[in-house]
């Protein structure tokens, strides 16, 4: 598949604010009908970044080693993803070459492939990979906010089709999450707007918050990253979990709640667990692909 032209200014504002209207309406769809979607309290609401808030890790990245176990992906394909979330956790900047790259790479799985396809293999990567990797302390704020009668949404760049597994899984209420077209139930290849990623989460989210008759004022968002703070500053409630350095100053700077629920404060102030996590990967990696050269 040809790669795409790269994006700047207008039409990134553009892609991203069809990425949020097309998330946005996949979240409503996916609110299950008996149970999750209930709320008393309907103009307040949460939203959750996952990679590093919700999830120990990249959640795109258990999914990447669950699709290289099933061959879906070779793994050499993994460590190419392994090595830039590397660079971004130890740089703490993402240029947009590097997240068109990642777009690539996500449209080059998924065409051809059925959503139902995606959807089975997604519930089967969940179970072996992600399920023990969520943060006890976050999910416990979640729970909070849904005993309070308040809907919780995922707000993340993985698929929708995974985004809302997690959310399923967790009992919340839906999730906004990256968008691939298809047609009679089969990938085009083409992404609707770009990756949930920076702008396309603040325009997701007004967009559901729009729809779903929510007040952005009384609503909380919680996030790792400073690359989430426009999404941050859009609500009533920011609140900085297992932040990131970029993000800690910014949230001690704007006196906004800090939740850590990592251990040790070096390892908390650098977002070694993150690095870790993709050192780890592109190990095994290694490690596999060498086993199989013998």
């Amino acid at each position: 598949m040809p790669a795409h032209k790269p994006a700047s200014g207008p039409e990134l504002e553009r892609l991203a604010a069809m990425a949020g209207a097309a998330s946005a309406e996949a979240a409503v769809v996916s609110v299950p009908e008996d149970g999750a979607g209930a709320a008393r309290d309907l103009t307040a609401g949460a939203f959750f970044d996952v990679d590093n808030t919700m999830m120990m890790g990249a959640s795109i990245f258990h999914f990447a080693r669950g699709l290289v176990a099933r061959k879906y992906v070779s793994g050499a394909q993994l460590a190419g993803f392994a090595w830039k979330q590397l660079k971004f956790r130890v740089g703490g900047r993402e240029d947009q070459g590097s997240i068109d790259s990642s777009r690539d790479q996500l449209l080059a799985f998924v065409a051809g492939r059925t959503v139902r396809e995606l959807s089975e293999v997604s519930e089967e990567i969940y179970d072996e990979l992600m399920a023990d990797k969520i943060w006890p302390g976050t999910r416990a704020l979640a729970q909070k906010h849904l005993d309070a009668g308040q809907r919780v949404w995922l707000v993340t760049a993985t698929p929708v089709e995974l985004a809302a597994i997690i959310a399923r899984r967790l009992g919340l209420t839906g999730a906004l999450g990256t968008v691939a077209e298809h047609v009679d139930g089969v990938y085009t290849g083409r992404l609707v707007g770009g990756l949930m990623h920076g702008p396309a989460k603040v325009h997701a989210v007004r967009a559901l918050a729009a729809r779903e008759g929510l007040d952005l004022r009384r609503c909380t968002a919680y996030s790792d990253s400073q690359n989430d703070v426009p999404m941050l500053t859009a609500v009533g409630t920011p609140v900085a979990v297992n932040p990131d350095s970029g993000l800690r100053r910014i949230a001690r700077a704007k006196g906004w709640e800090v939740e850590d629920f990592r251990t040790g404060r070096k390892l908390a102030r650098v977002g070694v667990p993150s690095v870790l996590g993709a050192g780890a990967v592109i190990s095994a990696v290694a490690a596999g692909l060498a086993r199989s050269r013998k």
